[in-house]
């Protein structure tokens, strides 16, 4: 039954990545360029008001994330996560939005995935030599959050709870979300192509 939620919640969110543009790499350049920001409103108000949700609901014992696991920190995450942006910026697409555009029938995306999965197989072959480098080595005490977890057994960066915190971010998420221009430079917002 997990697998059968988990496809159909996957095909929800794809339907939803598509309707709201973020298959299409034009869309996805013109934000990361700064010059339509509709797309990054709908990341910044849904990662908010799913921050919301879920602190919230885990601070009134309706949501239990204790499924939920803090992965350890290392300068590598960091170094991928520089690599993941450049190839978003130079492609049009993030994983997700890759094997949606895929789903659609775009030819570019499943260059796209292949290359990711080229991406994959090159850091599998390269990960005795990467981990030499010592980017994957722990940092700051290994597995941290940003705020204190009840009965955890790390520390957090600040005293503040982190539901709190969860809640506070996620509502700043959303003020931003609202905040946010649609076009800053007073471009003409383009339509999401079909």
């Amino acid at each position: 039954m997990q697998i059968v939620l988990a496809l159909v919640i996957g095909a929800l969110f794809g339907f939803v990545l598509d309707r709201i543009g973020a298959t299409n790499p034009t869309v996805l350049i013109r934000m990361l360029s700064l010059r339509s920001l509709g797309l990054m409103k709908a990341i910044l108000l849904a990662i908010g008001v799913g921050s919301i949700l879920m602190f919230g609901g885990q601070m009134a014992g309706l949501v239990d994330v204790g499924h939920m696991s803090v992965k350890t920190a290392y300068a590598g995450v960091f170094v991928g996560g520089l690599l993941l942006g450049a190839g978003w910026a130079l492609s049009g697409f993030c994983p997700g939005t890759g094997v949606c555009a895929a789903a659609t029938g775009r030819k570019d995306a499943l260059f796209f995935i292949l290359g990711g999965l080229l991406g994959a197989a090159a850091y599998m072959i390269t990960y005795p030599s990467v981990k030499a480098t010592g980017m994957l080595d722990a940092i700051a005490g290994g597995k941290v959050t940003l705020g204190t977890v009840p009965g955890a057994k790390y520390e957090g960066l600040m005293a503040m709870p982190g539901d709190v915190l969860g809640v506070v971010l996620g509502l700043v998420f959303v003020a931003v979300a609202f905040a946010v221009p649609e076009a800053p430079r007073g471009d003409a917002v383009p339509a999401p192509a079909e």
